[in-house]
């Protein structure tokens, strides 16, 4: 087992691993850039190192800094939480050229998944279903026609490399494809550096559906149920909840299998996350993330599961604490996504935190890095804090996450805590009855 371990993240995330961390007896290393002197990550890990300044690409994005923070301390591992550096196979090519351990996959998985149409290929001929499409990138307006045709109208092109719903546009006839087409590759190439772009079948009313895998790298993998994370605003996901409200025992079996299968087959390592569009009860898959989720409390809520823990044992060379028969779900749970931003714009509002009180009782988990005082750096993403809920069912769940909304203070700067107050009377959220496009059209409706 390791000694140390550093973590290569900020904010609520760098917080949960330290938290693990300190559970299982190993000492934790914080970076920090000259912005977060005064974070929480900071104050609580056992050590710190500053590795740069505020802007995150001379920061959390420096490897060289990262490495070097390594080296100083005799950290044996780091640990990426998500975003970042978390999926960039060039690092950890370089944290194992250094002798660290990556807590997380192989380089060459993480490069396999990075790019989307790699990643739809090996999927295919791993057996997980896959939406209709493109055979590989579409390099002009006449290829991209040939492909509408075959596999009818509206489709979706998407950028090969990157997320976050950049390098995403539709196209709902031939008129419209030749606009969609070019500006998906100027967005991709402006956001990414590569203008490479494929095309998909768009379905109409479908939900997001993720199936948590984790694997030992040994060639034994399981899953962990689904997650819904169909609440979604210009493709960042806003609420998540587990397990999926329309998703059969029969559904959740036959699909965690398949992804399970598919994880072992390549010798995958630690957790990652199957993401599939789910319409008609058929499963259409459209890409893996090779790291741990925003939205993995909800999973581990329902399985009395540590996640992150299991990540720190699989790549200490040790064994996986569970098999797939000892995984069964119980109850219901959801997660909102606190961000500082104002509704309805969605600006991003940072400032100092005037007064800052959590959430409690039984079934409420609240995962962030505020406290009183503490200001809110502007360079950085919006998130800061993540509210989970756990409960009998759902309905049960949805009445905790009332309540521990309405004892959620968060003072000196505007949130997004008053978009999921207004959700919850909302007759089709409380039903389930949702899809991917459900928020933004429900927004436009509301807000104009």
């Amino acid at each position: 087992m390791f000694d140390k371990i550093l973590i290569a993240n900020r904010g609520e995330i760098a917080l949960r691993v330290i938290r693990a961390c300190r559970e299982m007896g190993i000492a934790s290393v914080a970076v920090h850039s000259t912005a977060d002197a005064d974070a929480m990550h900071v104050r609580m890990a056992d050590e710190s190192v500053c590795i740069g300044p505020a802007p995150s690409s001379a920061s959390y994005l420096s490897m060289p800094a990262i490495i070097s923070a390594c080296e100083i301390t005799g950290a044996q591992a780091i640990h990426p939480g998500y975003g970042f550096l978390s999926e960039n196979a060039a690092f950890v090519q370089m944290v194992e050229d250094h002798g660290i351990t990556f807590i997380g996959p192989r380089a060459e998985h993480i490069r396999i998944m990075g790019d989307k149409i790699t990643a739809k290929d090996t999927m295919k001929n791993l057996g997980v279903p896959c939406v209709p499409g493109s055979e590989g990138g579409v390099d002009d307006v006449e290829d991209a026609r040939k492909v509408a045709a075959a596999i009818g109208y509206p489709v979706i092109i998407k950028a090969t490399a990157g997320g976050g719903g950049r390098g995403m546009k539709v196209a709902h006839d031939d008129k419209g494809l030749e606009v969609a087409f070019r500006t998906a590759r100027a967005e991709a190439k402006a956001a990414f550096g590569n203008p490479d772009v494929y095309i998909e079948k768009y379905l109409q009313k479908p939900r997001h559906i993720e199936i948590q895998v984790f694997g030992d790298g040994k060639g034994r993998a399981v899953h962990l149920g689904e997650r819904d994370c169909s609440l979604q605003r210009r493709h960042q996901k806003v609420l998540e909840e587990a397990p999926g409200p329309t998703i059969t025992p029969e559904e959740r079996a036959r699909i965690g299998k398949i992804c399970a299968d598919a994880v072992a087959r390549i010798g995958y390592a630690g957790a990652g996350t199957i993401e599939f569009l789910y319409e008609d009860g058929e499963f259409y898959f459209i890409e893996m993330n090779t790291r741990l989720q925003v939205e993995h409390p909800v999973t581990e809520a329902i399985f009395g599961v540590d996640l992150v823990r299991q990540q720190i044992l699989v790549a200490s060379g040790a064994e996986m604490e569970f098999r797939q028969e000892d995984l069964s779900i119980r109850g219901h749970s959801i997660e909102v996504r606190i961000n500082a931003e104002k509704v309805p714009g969605f600006s991003p509002c940072p400032g100092r935190i005037t007064q800052y009180h959590a959430p409690g009782g039984l079934g409420v988990r609240i995962d962030s890095a505020l406290y009183d005082g503490y200001s809110i750096p502007p360079y950085y993403d919006s998130l800061i804090g993540k509210l989970i809920v756990h409960g009998r069912d759902r309905p049960e769940a949805l009445a905790r996450l009332d309540r521990a909304l309405g004892e959620l203070i968060v003072d000196g700067i505007d949130t997004t805590v008053p978009l999921f107050t207004a959700l919850l009377q909302e007759p089709d959220i409380l039903a389930g009855n949702y899809s991917i496009h459900w928020l933004e059209r429900w927004l436009e409706q509301k807000f104009g």
